[in-house]
């Protein structure tokens, strides 16, 4: 990093150091010395020079972003883990907590709809903030609950809220990175949500004891707030931010493409390759629902954990899933290097991961406890690796304008299919008591979609035009 420009001694000089400098470091992100700051940023920009932050201030509001979506998957997962707790003080069975996981999704579902439009008219800053302050009010809110009606209305308020963190975070990767560097950034962002639910076991249990389960909602809802702060103080557009040098600004801007036009959803639906997308996320992400919100019930009834305990398994699930969600993005790349087609690449990539979640169907019978970490941790991993291939088959079939929109509808299904299993696995584990079932349909359902899939296309036919 370059040092404050020194006073220039002579017009030559001045010349010299007024010329803007780009270099590019080891990771191939650009940087700008200060002198280009000093003399193209103007006043506003002045305030950045010598900072480290100078020409590289994006990678802050990533940061932020990460901070924002770990706090998400904490919230969304504190109810997960006072499970048995909440069951034995209020009185709740399987079913009562399936309908408590129904109510989130369901929320959640309509709040991709109504909350990524709100953000998009009101603006990044704001509608972030609003969505963050909306569902930590929520979240503090399951602490004044004393009854399962009143517990619905807060997970539905949860759920709500929480739906605004992603449209927003890619909203502002979108304003702050050049195209060629938003995938690295949501990929940082979003391992927040792994951080996130690594934490809440580790967290909430020591609360609960020493506070009572009450203020572990409280605690962990009101830390939105402190987010809330940072957030208002670090983000203005890039083009509005006295942190945002001026060649970093062009650096952002050196790629942009052409506006997106959205596409209606009654549309898409006409293509097989919709209903390809659209029916392997309503097998797939009910699944990952299902470890979120039932594992850490699952150990404890299982394995005999109890709340201090159940901490260290979920985080090693979760670290093991972390491994999987890059292998599996790296294995289709690597069979497509070699000389297979895309669609062989994805395939194969998927196949595997679906093999590799198959021995979860024992993990109810495993009497080892680090057996069952593992069976499950190598299913979570695998189907992160599933999932990261199948989140690039729109790409790869429907033109770029159109992606966001299939995306959408797909996380639609994923939402619908969550709703559905949260009312399954409830009134399964009411009535048998056993996880039988549940680990069942976890085991075979990323084979069942990849052959609906690959029934449905054969060879991921690109759309023409949407």
């Amino acid at each position: 990093m370059t040092g404050p420009a020194r006073k220039p001694g002579g017009k030559e000089k001045q010349q010299k150091d007024s010329k803007p400098s780009m270099t590019e470091n080891n990771s191939g992100f650009a940087e700008e010395s200060v002198a280009s700051s000093a003399q193209a940023g103007g006043s506003d920009r002045s305030a950045a020079r010598g900072t480290f932050f100078l020409g590289r201030y994006r990678w802050v509001i990533c940061a932020v972003l990460f901070i924002g979506i770990s706090k998400n998957y904490m919230d969304r997962s504190v109810l997960g883990v006072l499970k048995a707790t909440l069951q034995h003080d209020l009185g709740w069975n399987e079913i009562d907590y399936g309908h408590l996981v129904f109510a989130f999704q369901a929320a959640y579902a309509v709040g991709m709809l109504a909350v990524g439009r709100f953000i998009d008219r009101v603006g990044t800053r704001i509608g972030y903030g609003v969505a963050m302050v909306f569902w930590s009010l929520a979240s503090m809110a399951h602490a004044l609950c004393g009854s399962l009606m009143s517990f619905g209305f807060a997970r539905a308020a949860l759920g709500l809220g929480e739906s605004g963190a992603f449209p927003a975070s890619m909203k502002t990767v979108t304003e702050w990175f050049p195209q060629k560097e938003r995938a690295l950034a949501t990929g940082i962002f979003n391992a927040g949500t792994n951080v996130g639910a690594i934490m809440t076991p580790l967290i909430v249990p020591w609360i609960t004891i020493h506070l009572g389960w009450r203020w572990a909602f409280l605690i962990t809802g009101a830390i939105g707030f402190l987010w809330v702060l940072l957030w208002m103080a670090v983000y203005r557009k890039p083009e509005e931010h006295p942190g945002c040098s001026a060649g970093e600004l062009d650096y952002i801007r050196s790629d942009r493409e052409k506006p997106t036009v959205r596409v209606p959803w009654v549309r898409l639906l006409g293509y097989r390759q919709m209903w390809a997308f659209l029916i392997a996320k309503f097998l797939t992400d009910p699944i990952w629902w299902f470890y979120l919100f039932w594992m850490p019930g699952f150990f404890q009834q299982r394995h005999g954990l109890n709340l201090t305990h159940i901490g260290l398994p979920i985080v090693v699930i979760y670290v093991i899933s972390d491994v999987g969600s890059v292998a599996g993005g790296w294995l289709s790349s690597r069979l497509i290097k070699r000389g297979l087609s895309v669609n062989a690449g994805r395939k194969v990539a998927m196949l595997i991961c679906a093999v590799c979640v198959v021995p979860i169907v024992y993990a109810y019978r495993v009497e080892s406890l680090w057996g069952t970490v593992l069976l499950i941790g190598l299913a979570a991993a695998a189907h992160q690796g599933f999932s990261a291939n199948l989140f690039t088959t729109p790409s790869d079939m429907f033109p770029s304008h159109a992606v966001a929109s299939v995306v959408g509808i797909g996380g639609m299904a994923g939402a619908a299919g969550g709703m559905l299993i949260a009312n399954i696995v409830g009134h399964v584990l009411q009535t048998t008591g056993s996880y039988l079932i549940p680990f069942f349909m976890a085991g075979t359902a990323y084979l069942i979609a990849l052959g609906v899939l690959h029934v449905i296309v054969p060879k991921l036919q690109p759309v023409n035009s949407v």
